[in-house]
């Protein structure tokens, strides 16, 4: 299951219960402050947070967070906090996506975060560096990290000693991936070679820009007017293009990716591009895996990081004093190695990596450490204000490559066409 996916059942459906009131100073009788929070979490994720909340609440009794969630799950908290946002009644945290914060933090409702983080009991440079990236807009933090991630490739191993090919190595190539996807693609025994989710979505985009990256594009050119893998995007979607033609790639026409990982761990796709958030499905459905960073064109270590964040509005100053003072808490290194370990995630910090709890946990989840290695080389997307154009742009290109309906050259340019007119938007 991706972390991404949509998932909307009645609670999830439900009315706004104990929402923030913007401008109520959150100050009770006794003294002491409450702060809403939105955490959008399910399952693991919710208990997770929870516990770490009752922790808090516990240890901080001028505070009480009240861990309501927000009615939603992470996938639709942007549409509900901007809805919260124009009706003046909003929460004091909320769990946003990194590429939706460049947009949230364009209210003067989102609390500048730069002395309270950078000057935080959490040393500034201990955060890997997608992580400072990623909640940095125009030099200011506006938000604290909630969630970090990178992508790299799960094998099954099974599948691979069948067709007799080698495992792959750091430092190996897309002609390589292409090519072991070719080799271990059995279409009478309905075999994949590999997957991509194939709906245009965000799931879809995020994958493509460490190709992009490494061929020597960037998401938007350096005069901000236009996208800045034109010409890479071509090659990097030829890529694909292979893949299609040999038939070796199942494009997954749900969001999420649910049917690809449910195709991956039934035993019928030998190699999935994915996050750590994927490996305690493949470990239940006792899948005999390993795992290998990204291939690159250059054979040079990269890959993405995809950072999502803890935003914080102004409900007047106690509670913003009071909704920060938890979020450092929650970002420290004994926390977060709590929360990352259930919640399928990395640790924010170089200290956090190197805590015991964590190396305890990587140690016991064959692969993680291949995850966490990844973030010395890894990128985040830009926190820009027409990113979701871009990446809509993108996504159709990607989808109709795959499906065979357009060329990597013809669907760049519709990409291009439609992604500068995006951004030569003032804003």
């Amino acid at each position: 299951m991706s972390r991404r996916r949509v998932l909307l059942g009645a609670a999830a459906l439900g009315a706004l219960s104990g929402c923030g009131t913007g401008g109520s100073d959150g100050v009770g009788a006794d003294g002491r402050v409450t702060v809403e929070l939105w955490h959008g979490q399910s399952d693991t994720g919710r208990k997770a947070i929870q516990a770490l909340v009752d922790e808090f609440n516990r240890t901080h009794p001028s505070i009480r967070v009240n861990a309501g969630g927000g009615g939603v799950l992470a996938d639709a908290m942007l549409q509900k906090v901007t809805a919260a946002l124009a009706a003046g009644s909003y929460p004091d945290i909320a769990y946003i996506f990194g590429s939706d914060l460049a947009n949230v933090a364009r209210s003067p409702r989102v609390v500048d975060l730069t002395k309270a983080l950078r000057e935080g009991p959490t040393p500034w440079s201990a955060y890997w560096k997608p992580v400072r990236d990623a909640i940095t807009v125009n030099g200011q933090v506006r938000a604290a990290p909630a969630l970090l991630d990178s992508l790299a490739v799960v094998c099954n191993r099974t599948l691979f000693r069948r067709a007799g090919v080698p495992l792959p190595e750091a430092g190996w190539t897309w002609d390589d991936f292409t090519e072991a996807a070719r080799r271990l693609t059995d279409p009478g025994k309905g075999v994949f070679g590999t997957g991509w989710p194939g709906t245009g979505d965000e799931d879809t985009v995020w994958r493509l820009w460490p190709m992009l990256w490494d061929l020597g594009g960037d998401v938007v050119a350096p005069d901000g007017a236009r996208i800045g893998f034109a010409d890479q995007g071509v090659k990097a979607l030829g890529t694909l293009e292979t893949l299609a033609r040999d038939r070796s790639v199942y494009v997954d026409p749900k969001p999420g990716g649910e049917q690809m990982y449910q195709v991956f761990l039934s035993g019928r796709m030998a190699m999935v591009p994915t996050g750590p958030w994927q490996l305690p499905d493949i470990s239940a459905a006792r899948v005999d895996y390993a795992v290998v960073p990204l291939p690159s064109y250059s054979g040079k270590p990269v890959t993405i990081s995809g950072p999502d964040t803890w935003t914080v509005f102004d409900n007047g100053s106690a509670r913003s004093r009071a909704a920060v003072e938890f979020v450092r808490w929650l970002t420290r290194p004994a926390q977060d190695v709590r929360w990352d370990s259930s919640a399928g995630s990395l640790p924010l910090t170089t200290t956090a990596a190197e805590r015991p709890e964590w190396r305890r946990h990587s140690d016991r989840t064959p692969g993680l450490d291949v995850f966490t290695d990844a973030l010395r080389t890894a990128r985040v997307r830009p926190v820009h204000a027409a990113y979701p154009q871009i990446s809509q742009a993108l996504g159709e290109a990607i989808v109709s490559v795959l499906l065979g309906q357009d060329s990597p050259a013809r669907a760049l340019h519709k990409c291009a066409e439609k992604a500068d007119a995006a951004l030569r938007i003032p804003r």
